[in-house]
């Protein structure tokens, strides 16, 4: 009895799904009967004239745009042309006008001083040269390329740890040309091509071949930071441009002729300072080693050729 009522159930449940996918339209036939009826309504609104009603009301409520005039740019001067007449105020009509444009006049010899002497800061203790100071600087034959030695292709420095040589003046370790001291036969006795040139005057090569040359240190004439640090002097910082344009050598030229105490004689007959030097005797030159200062300690990196 179980198995005959399990069939004629499932018999039944057979012809229901049977009818129910006859009664069910598919999914082509639906979309059929929606696109007709879209039809139909359309037909039915254009006879009663609801389309052309509605796209009426649309076009007069829909929000304008505002026109954009591109405006042509003007590209007069703002400043009035000089044939056009000025503008200007009733209160300011008796009043002379300012002119605005730089006029350089020929320059003093005091405003040259003044000048001169803004280059360095005051340190902490009075910077006075001698005589004799002025007669240990160096001086050159040849004319030396800055920026050519030690530095690359691509016109950057060429910094080396290990086959590098340390610059008493940048304290940089690079490659290229550098001085060595027959006094101190240390580091401070090294100086590259750039550094010397600036700051002292004097050729890396010349100073190569000379076995007796003496470093600026050794001298008492050396002008790095470190060096005028310990002589309580403030350091001079990128200043061999600036020189230059005053007519110095070097650094240590303009230091030592700018800031030297003049003897009695030359104080009833003053002389300029950015006289040019002549370069004495070297056997009397190397015989004054006994003037000279002490070794300076210590070493630091620095940035630039030019700022000690």
């Amino acid at each position: 009895m179980v198995t005959l009522r399990s069939s004629a159930r499932t018999l039944e449940i057979s012809k229901q799904t049977k009818n129910n996918e006859n009664t069910q339209p598919t999914e082509e036939s639906y979309e059929q009967c929606r696109i007709k009826r879209i039809k139909e309504n359309m037909e039915r609104m254009e006879k009663l004239g609801i389309q052309s009603l509605s796209f009426k009301l649309k076009t007069e409520f829909l929000p304008r745009k505002p026109t954009s005039q591109r405006k042509t740019p003007s590209h007069s001067s703002p400043l009035p042309s000089s044939s056009q007449p000025l503008r200007r105020s009733s209160r300011l009509q008796n009043v002379t006008p300012i002119s605005y444009s730089e006029v350089r006049g020929p320059r003093s010899k005091d405003m040259l001083e003044d000048t001169i002497e803004g280059l360095v800061e005051e340190g902490s203790k009075p910077e006075i040269y001698t005589e004799e100071h002025e007669k240990l600087l160096g001086t050159c034959e040849e004319s030396w390329t800055l920026f050519v030695d030690g530095y690359g292709t691509d016109g950057k420095r060429i910094y080396d740890s290990v086959k590098g040589k340390t610059c008493h003046q940048c304290r940089q370790k690079t490659l290229g040309y550098h001085t060595h001291c027959s006094t101190c036969n240390l580091v401070q006795g090294q100086f590259c091509g750039d550094c010397l040139y600036m700051r002292y005057g004097e050729h890396v090569l010349e100073v190569k071949k000379n076995p007796s040359w003496i470093c600026p240190p050794c001298r008492g004439i050396c002008n790095c930071s470190l060096c005028r640090h310990a002589k309580g002097w403030a350091p001079t910082g990128t200043l061999y441009r600036k020189i230059s344009k005053l007519g110095f050598k070097s650094v240590a030229h303009y230091l030592i002729q700018t800031r030297r105490a003049l003897t009695d004689s030359e104080k009833e007959q003053p002389v300029s300072a950015k006289r040019s030097l002549p370069f004495e005797d070297k056997e009397e030159f190397y015989e004054k080693k006994d003037f000279l200062c002490s070794d300076e300690p210590g070493l630091k990196k620095s940035q630039s050729s030019d700022s000690r």
